[in-house]
This record gives structure tokens, sequence and C-alpha cells, in this order.
């Protein structure tokens, strides 16, 4: 309920930040006003065109955005932590943003024929896709995927893509460096209303599943064998959410970039709020992640307006001191960090 309501809050909040002088009643009435027709401060000119296009078609649908893409980013950390039963697993971890990037940017620079004409959200999806199954492929072991392998296969296969998309950005056009490395870095500056159908889907579909696997989550908490006893096919599962999470990762990269750490910290901090059941803990990451990711992305259009930084430069500015700190903490057990 708490993190519910911090949300409405800086949804308001951030419609109504910018140059367009908007107070948050009015970013609400702005909002009331699309969704109910004919509301009489619609009608009365109390508020004007320029602060009408300011609200819902610039600041909601980024601020939207940034809700759906930090607890689709959240989300998918729990589910890969939970799957590999390794604290430091998340989707740049294991490769996933990665390969994710390498499609998009083909795109970028080299144009969508050279993906059988794929759009850059196709393109990331097909890469996220493409760096989950090799990395499972990899991690495989006498039939069973091996939680360590996973994570050094995805660091491996992770810096191979990383470099196939460095060599992309040096060898193309100058005009074509600032969108890539902006598209690295992650922004949802230029999101419209149309792009938030397909995330929403996504990780509304996605959440379910997870929701409904809660129990065999927990089970997994306890090592395969444990879970196997416990009735858990424990190798369909892991397969099953390694593809969801490159569903969901695929999806949010190629409309927000590569944005990193939310997926490694907003687990850790749910697990210390509500604790390690999945039942309670993966709605709770979802709604952290995307409180988390809103916040930076107001401070990321506003702490050095006119410029906007990056998303995943904040993302890490704050995530990775706060990552250590928590590390250092009594309850960093509780956490999962003393494994």
């Amino acid at each position: 309920m708490i993190l519910g309501l911090l949300i409405v809050v800086t949804v308001l909040v951030s419609s109504g930040t910018g140059p367009v002088d908007v107070s948050p009643s009015e970013a609400l009435r702005i909002i009331v006003g699309h969704l109910v027709p004919n509301m009489p401060w619609m009608l009365d000119g109390s508020i004007t065109l320029l602060q009408d296009q300011a609200v819902w078609q610039f600041r909601l649908p980024r601020v939207l955005m940034a809700l759906l893409a930090g607890g689709g980013l959240a989300l998918a950390g729990t589910l890969m932590q939970a799957v590999v039963r390794n604290p430091l697993a998340e989707p740049y971890i294991l490769g996933v943003s990665a390969g994710a990037g390498v499609g998009a940017v083909l795109v970028i620079v080299l144009g969508s024929a050279v993906v059988g004409g794929l759009t850059l959200q196709a393109a990331a999806f097909g890469g996220a896709l493409v760096a989950t199954t090799a990395v499972y492929l990899f991690a495989r072991q006498r039939g069973a995927i091996s939680p360590t392998r996973l994570i050094l296969a995805g660091v491996a296969l992770g810096s191979l893509f990383s470099a196939i998309t460095s060599y992309l950005t040096i060898t193309t056009d100058a005009q074509n460096v600032f969108s890539v490395l902006f598209f690295l870095l992650g922004s949802v500056s230029a999101v419209t209303m149309n792009q938030l159908a397909a995330p929403a889907v996504v990780l509304a579909v996605v959440l379910l599943l997870a929701l409904t696997q809660g129990r065999s989550l927990n089970a997994l908490l306890m090592g395969d064998e444990a879970a196997t006893s416990l009735g858990v096919s424990v190798q369909r599962l892991r397969g099953g959410l390694l593809v969801a999470t490159a569903l969901l990762t695929g999806t949010i990269v190629s409309v927000a970039g590569g944005i990193g750490f939310v997926g490694l910290v907003i687990p850790h901090v749910c697990r210390i709020l509500v604790g390690s059941d999945h039942r309670r803990m993966l709605p709770a990451a979802v709604l952290a992640g995307g409180l988390f990711l809103a916040l930076a992305d107001l401070l990321a259009r506003t702490v050095a307006a006119p410029t906007e930084i990056p998303l995943g430069i904040l993302t890490a500015l704050v995530g990775a001191p706060f990552f250590l700190w928590l590390m250092r903490r009594k309850r960093a057990g509780r956490a999962g960090l003393n494994r």
C-alpha cells in the first residue's frame, strides 16, 4: 500500500515537473480529464492547451514507461536470482540485456534489412532470446543447468555481446553514435502512449505466471533436491522462467534501452522489506522497481536541466553505492547477500 501511494505521488509530481508550469493537482485533473470525458475543467479554459500537451503527450507516457521498465527489470532480476539460486543474477550479468542491445544496435546502425526486416523492438527481443538460449546451452551439465556455470556463461557472453556492440558503434557514421550510446545507457524520453501497450502486457503476463509458481520458487530456495522431493519439476521451471525473463527483458530494452542495477538491487531491498516468500516479494519488487526508476527518470530530466542524463548513469550512481552499503549491513543475510 505504501509503495502504491508513493507511485501515485511520483506520477503526479513527475507529470507536473518541467519547463511548462503544472501543479500536481492540475496534472491530476488533466489525467482524469482524458480518462473521463466531458469533465468541466477540460472545457472551461482553466487548463491550457500547452499544459494539456505537456502532461498527456510528453510527461505522463515517460513516467508510465519508467514504472513499467523498472518493474519489469526488478521482476526479471527476482526470477533469475531465484531460478539460479545466486544473489548476483540479473539480466545484465547473465548477458540478456547485452544480447538485446546487439539486436537493437544492428537496426540503428545497419538498418532493419540486416535482421530480416524486423523492427527495433523485435530485433531486441530476438537478441535477448539468442543470449538466453546460448547461456542456457553453455550452462547445461549432465542434462541439468548448473547455477554456477549459468553465471559464468552469462558474464562471458555478455562481454562478447558488448564487444560486438562497441565494434558496431565505432564503425558507424558519426550521426548514429549519439543515438546508439543514448540507447545503450537507457532513456524513456521519446516514449509515446502507443508504446506502453507491449511492455504492460508482457509484464502482466510474466508476473501472473511467476505468481502461479510462487510456491515452487520458494521450494527452490532449499535446493534442487529438496524442490524435486516436493514435486517441483526443477528443469522445466528453470527453462520456462528463463524464456519468460528473456521476453520481458527484450521488450523493455527495446523501448527503454540498457538500464542496469534495477534487477540487482531491488530484489535484495524487497527481501528485507517483505521477506523471501515470493508470493509477497514478486509484487513488491514490481512496485519498488517501478518507483525507483520513475524517481530516477525525474532526476534525469531535472538535475542538469535542460540537459538530460541517461537513466543507466543515474541507476548506477545510486544503485552501486547502495548495494555496497547493503552488503555491509547486518541485514545482508536477509537480503541473500551472505550466501
